[in-house]
């Protein structure tokens, strides 16, 4: 046996780059595998710590990586929309308990907006199952009214009835983008949650349909802003898209 050894131990050193080699892309291999585990598994319970209670997202067609990045973690942005009737035949199915439709694509100083419904304050739950808490005021009623983040209400500064003008399209900057013709109003700020929803501003989806009158085209018509907030209101804001 120690001849073997002894045999086997000298054909080693003969071939000490080679089996370095091996050694070394063993190594690396076992090193990526790990790595690899354990970014699946913090994928996983970043997932899980932002949002649980929740089977199934649904969105148009799209990787399913890209909708879970901009449906959780307001990253990205959707290359398709859902029409409104068929967020509604979803809903109503039979095998579905709940649904929320949300709505993002706009943005406040750089915070993402997303537009829902009074819906997804009672819904959206957040690590060990845990309800989104309403720190100061109340959730939005009102047409114009906007729920924000904690982190939004920290780094802007903004309080209850603090005014705010959102901009069409993401950015810190508004180049002419704004809406400033139609402003809301903070009627809530959530506590907070360690997600993504601290930096999300929440309105209605029928805010989300108001302030894009004159929008139609993807760019601002001349005269929006001669469209006053009355003959805003008076008009259709029924979702189209969500």
């Amino acid at each position: 046996m120690s001849a073997i050894l002894s045999l086997a131990w000298q054909s080693l050193m003969n071939r000490k780059g080679s089996v370095l080699l091996t050694l070394l892309a063993v190594a690396l291999s076992v090193a990526l595998f790990l790595g690899v585990d354990k970014a699946r598994t913090g994928a996983r319970e970043g997932f899980g710590n932002t949002i649980s209670g929740t089977e199934l997202i649904v969105g148009a067609p799209t990787g399913s990586v890209n909708l879970l990045l901009y449906s959780v973690f307001r990253m990205g942005s959707a290359t398709a929309e859902i029409s409104w009737p068929t967020y509604q035949e979803i809903a109503t199915r039979p095998d579905i308990d709940w649904a929320v439709p949300i709505s993002l694509g706009d943005s406040h100083r750089g915070f993402r907006v997303m537009g829902t419904t009074p819906k997804y304050f009672d819904r959206y739950k957040f690590g060990r199952n845990q309800d989104l808490v309403i720190a100061q005021g109340e959730p939005f009623d009102d047409l114009f009214d906007a729920v924000i983040g904690a982190d939004v209400a920290r780094e802007l500064g903004y309080s209850i009835n603090s005014p705010m003008v959102l901009s069409h399209g993401l950015g810190q900057a508004d180049f002419g983008s704004s809406h400033e013709n139609r402003p809301f109003r903070v009627v809530g700020i959530l506590a907070p949650t360690g997600t993504p929803v601290d930096q999300t501003v929440h309105v209605s989806l029928e805010a989300i349909t108001a302030i894009h009158v004159g929008w139609e085209t993807g760019a601002k018509n001349p005269l929006a802003d001669s469209i006053s907030e009355e003959t805003v209101r008076s008009f259709d804001l029924t979702p189209k898209t969500v």
